[in-house]
This record gives C-alpha cells, structure tokens and sequence, in this order.
C-alpha cells in the first residue's frame, strides 16, 4: 500500500475513534451542565428497564476522572483497531459493545453499571490475542506493547472488588474481544496477489489485450491474449 492510501486510512482512524471518544465528552458534558444524573441510564442487570443500558451504558461515566480514565485506552486502541484492522473495525466494535453490555445484563451483580470500560478491554484483548492468532509482525508488536502497558492494570481489573468498580464489565469485554479475536482469526485484512502475477510493460511494441477477473477475497485469474504483430499505436483494452 502507498503511503497516500497509508495516511488516508490513518486519518479515517482517527477519525472514528475521535468521534465516538467526542460522543462520551458530550454526554458528560451535558450530564454536568444540566446537573443531572445519567446513572440510572447504565445497566441493571435482569430487569427489563435495567436492559437499556446495553446501549447507553457505555456512554455514560461517574465523573470527569472516570472519563477521563477510558479517555486515553481508547484514542490509543481505537486508532489501532481502525488502522490495523480497518476491513473489520466496525464488526468487532459493534460486536464488543453488544455482547459486553449483554453479558454484564444477564451475570452481573445487583447495581448500576456504566462507563466504556468494557469495550476498553474488548478492544485491548482482541488486538493482543489477534497479533498472537495471525502471527502478523504488526499485529505482534502492538500486542507486546498493549501487553507492557496494561498487562498488570488489565488483571488487576477483572478480579471481583467492592470499591464500586465494575469488574464484571471488565471481564464480560475482555471475553468478547478474545471471542472476536477466534472469529475473526482467519478473515483476510489485505487483497491477497498471486506470487506468480507479474504487471504487464505497456511498452512493449505490440497490440494486446487481456482479461481480469477478481473474486472478492483474492485475485482469481490472469488471462492475457497477446498480438504479436507491431503496431505503431499501442492501445490496451480492459475487459
């Protein structure tokens, strides 16, 4: 890949993680300016009004040191998420985010849970275990420094306390990025070329055509129908 399409895909990273990011701001923001409390928004597991936080819980945060705290991890994992896996960013996000939410609805303890620290450790164990699964020299190298960063916060997070802190959606998010991490193990994130394409010289002294084919997943067949006969005007003709 150029580095023009390169730095495009690095800026539509941003771009998504700085919205989403900018959205829980927002929601913080309006929370305070109003003076009110969202709280009762966020999950209470197994009541049927307790299930619209499946949706909103993570949008919502105690205070500003909270959001704060979910700021940083996800600027830093969403922009790798889109950049690194850009082709099944939207899926694994949307899929992180439901089966948290949803988890935590069903198995947590009796209390209001909110914040986006779930889809924090959604996202930090679906980069971590995916780098491991593909064996991706990119992909390896952000799982060590996600593993250096926030290896001892991540373990320390998932184990049960009653500082009301909610280690269930600790735990029900890291499970869903490892879950997604197996699913998506074997999708292609690149066009696979064949090792035997070569590019036509549209120098050489002949008329010539070709066909090409393309199968979603990779590039099928190559067929060229050479005329050996010079031509003054060489012209190619795509079918």
């Amino acid at each position: 890949m150029d580095n023009a399409k390169e730095g495009i895909k690095f800026k539509r990273s941003i771009l998504y993680t700085f919205s989403f990011v900018s959205l829980i701001w927002l929601v913080k923001i309006i929370e305070s300016y109003l003076q009110i409390d969202f709280g009762s928004l966020g999950i209470y597991p197994r009541t049927l009004s307790g299930s619209i936080g499946i949706f909103l819980s993570p949008l919502i945060h105690g205070d500003f040191f909270h959001l704060l705290s979910n700021t940083f991890p996800l600027l830093i994992l969403g922009v790798g998420l889109f950049y690194f896996y850009d082709k099944i960013a939207f899926n694994v996000i949307i899929l992180i985010y439901l089966m948290t939410g949803f988890w935590v609805w069903i198995a947590a303890r009796d209390a209001y849970h909110i914040g986006a620290s779930g889809i924090v450790y959604g996202l930090l164990t679906f980069i971590l275990f995916s780098g491991f699964f593909r064996r991706n020299p990119q992909t390896l190298a952000i799982s060590f420094i996600i593993l250096v960063l926030y290896g001892g916060s991540f373990m320390a997070g998932i184990i049960p306390s009653s500082n009301g802190i909610s280690w269930e959606s600790h735990l029900m998010g890291g499970i869903a990025g490892i879950f997604c991490a197996v699913y998506f193990r074997k999708t292609k994130l690149t066009e696979e070329v064949p090792q035997d394409y070569k590019p036509i010289d549209h120098n050489l002294p002949f008329d010539y055509t070709y066909t090409y084919q393309e199968n979603p997943k990779k590039f099928q067949s190559y067929n060229y129908t050479i005329n050996t006969a010079p031509k003054e005007d060489s012209q190619v003709t795509r079918k």
